[in-house]
């Protein structure tokens, strides 16, 4: 006589034969000197080539000024002194990142390169401990890929305006 299972014991069988399922999200990994940042794909609604910055005066220093992206002016921030690091070093590799927010207008953001996208589920990210490090305050996590590590910027955080 064969045996009959129970409608949870099916389920539970039917669970150890499927794939777990990670949540996933895609980066857009960038480079900032020698260390590589990754931003969240859904805040970023353009990358551009390096183009004329028309200073503004008697704006905190990390603002680099504004550029015109089809008819739109769009504030430029430095990533770099943002986060305290040495002045930007622009090359033909120089990329602005548009990023798009529901509470901003958009906001253009400096990075050396833009190295690839690359998809993280929560299971090769680490959060991070928020510690007196100036550039602690702006990740949410490091990421975990190709033996790599990618710090993840909290964009909320960085274009916090609290800084000086």
């Amino acid at each position: 006589m064969g045996e009959v299972m129970t409608m949870d014991e099916q389920r539970r069988l039917e669970s150890l034969n499927r794939p777990i399922e990670h949540d996933t999200t895609q980066y857009i990994v960038t480079q900032l000197g020698e260390e590589q940042y990754g931003i969240d794909i859904k805040y970023i609604s353009n990358i551009v080539r390096m183009q004329k910055i028309t200073r503004v005066p008697k704006v905190v220093k990390y603002i680099k000024g504004v550029i015109n992206l089809r008819g739109e002016v769009i504030p430029i921030l430095s990533l770099r002194l943002k986060m305290g690091l040495e002045e930007d070093v622009i090359t033909k590799k120089t990329r602005i990142i548009i990023l798009k927010m529901d509470q901003h207008e958009s906001i253009g953001v400096l990075v050396d390169e833009v190295k690839e996208v690359v998809t993280l589920d929560d299971e090769h990210i680490e959060k991070v401990t928020y510690d007196k490090d100036d550039k602690a305050k702006f990740l949410c996590g490091v990421g975990k890929y190709d033996e790599k590590l990618i710090s993840l910027l909290d964009i909320d955080a960085v274009l916090a305006e609290n800084e000086g």
